[in-house]
């Protein structure tokens, strides 16, 4: 499996209308989870979370608030906030632009939010203006580190690795709340969050 951990600026340039990082201002960090909610992994997330007053954004699948919104609901009371991330996890290269966007509308129905981020990091660029338009008024979120932890064959050391060798202030990080995740989750997250509190980062959700 072949990913960049930090994403490259040149990337960065190439779609400048996405979001990539925030601005640093002091010690923060955007601890981002996709693919879920699911009912034992994300109320794992939510737990270690809380024992550091970390909050975080959670890019959720629609088909899986549908079938888990009550883990949904205890994400959002939790003060951690939700983002659109497809209704069926669709690749936004692989798909007619209208099927894509009404998938996207679908999840809308459920998932309040003006955030956006497209699975696999897949966009076309008339799919980025389109979600930025009026229609829907997307902000579309990528990343600025990638944990890796969907990454079967990386140790559970590497996923942690991944994030503390490269994360810096503002940066985006993305950490999936999946089954398939898990294993790396669970011993990456718990040392990532204890890792950066002892420097004094801010773990917070990102703003519209």
């Amino acid at each position: 499996m072949i990913y960049l951990v930090k994403t490259p600026l040149v990337v960065k340039k190439l779609y400048p209308q996405c979001v990539w990082n925030l601005p640093a201002g002091g010690k923060t960090l955007y601890l981002t989870f996709d693919d879920g909610p699911h009912p034992e992994v994300t109320r794992f997330v939510l737990a270690e979370l809380k024992k550091y007053n970390a909050h975080a954004t959670f890019f959720c699948i629609g088909n899986n608030v549908q079938q888990h919104f009550e883990t949904y609901k205890e994400m959002i009371s939790q003060g951690h906030r939700p983002g659109n991330h497809t209704f069926d996890h669709l690749n936004g290269w692989r798909v007619k632009d209208g099927q894509y966007l009404k998938n996207i509308e679908k999840a809308a129905k459920i998932i309040d939010s003006d955030l956006f981020r497209p699975p696999y990091g897949r966009i076309t660029r008339f799919q980025i203006k389109a979600l930025g338009g009026n229609r829907f008024n997307f902000r579309i979120i990528m990343w600025s580190v990638l944990s890796g932890d969907f990454d079967e064959k990386l140790s559970e050391e590497g996923c942690y690795l991944n994030v503390v060798n490269n994360a810096e202030p503002g940066n985006v990080i993305v950490f999936h709340d999946s089954v398939k995740a898990f294993p790396r989750l669970n011993y990456a997250l718990p040392r990532v969050l204890q890792h950066f509190s002892k420097k004094g980062f801010e773990f917070k959700v990102i703003p519209s």
